[in-house]
């Protein structure tokens, strides 16, 4: 495939409020991997990305100090996308941080319903941070993170540390019985 039609990847993050979705996204950022992502955030999510690492911004747009753009989701996902496929030659790939109460199902259909988007980006993985210590609550009292598992392709069980082995099992094995195929 030549550059000019290469699909830009895009990997949707999410996970339940507190899950630690802000803090890999930070971690992703503040990395010297050489790679040039746009981040597209909902609303800066609920810690909100490390005011140190921003160098300009405008109403929508923040250029970050490593050469990453972050956007806020407060439009619509498809004209951000659209608009940063503009930049598409300076980007290796897309994250997208939803809140932690998103259902991640209408962001992913996002990058097979919309024509121009679906031939412009490909949706390269749903990653969802787990937190090991709340998430069977989280997941009895709200649906959003049950969601947020069945989502998936990859679960970052987060704050392991936190909790007994035996706790880390439970929780493992409740991940498998909603997502078995994710890694």
């Amino acid at each position: 495939m030549e550059e000019t039609n290469r699909q830009v990847p895009v990997t949707v993050l999410t996970g339940f409020l507190g899950a630690g979705k802000t803090t890999l996204l930070n971690r992703i950022l503040t990395e010297q991997h050489g790679k040039k992502y746009a981040v597209i955030v909902n609303e800066f999510g609920e810690q909100g990305i490390d005011n140190d690492l921003v160098v300009d911004a405008d109403e929508e747009v923040f250029e970050m100090n490593n050469g990453c753009i972050c956007c806020t989701v407060r439009g619509d996902l498809i004209r951000i996308l659209s608009g940063l496929m503009k930049r598409a030659d300076k980007l290796d790939a897309i994250i997208v941080e939803t809140t932690g109460l998103a259902d991640p199902a209408p962001v992913a259909q996002t990058f097979f319903v919309d024509q121009d988007v679906a031939n412009k980006t490909k949706l390269d993985a749903i990653v969802t941070v787990a937190d090991a210590v709340h998430l069977s609550s989280q997941i009895e009292d709200h649906h959003e993170a049950e969601e947020q598992i069945a989502f998936g392709d990859v679960i970052l069980l987060n704050k392991i540390d936190l909790v007994k082995d035996e706790n880390i099992e439970v929780v493992t094995k409740r991940i498998r019985k909603i997502n078995p195929f994710a890694h």
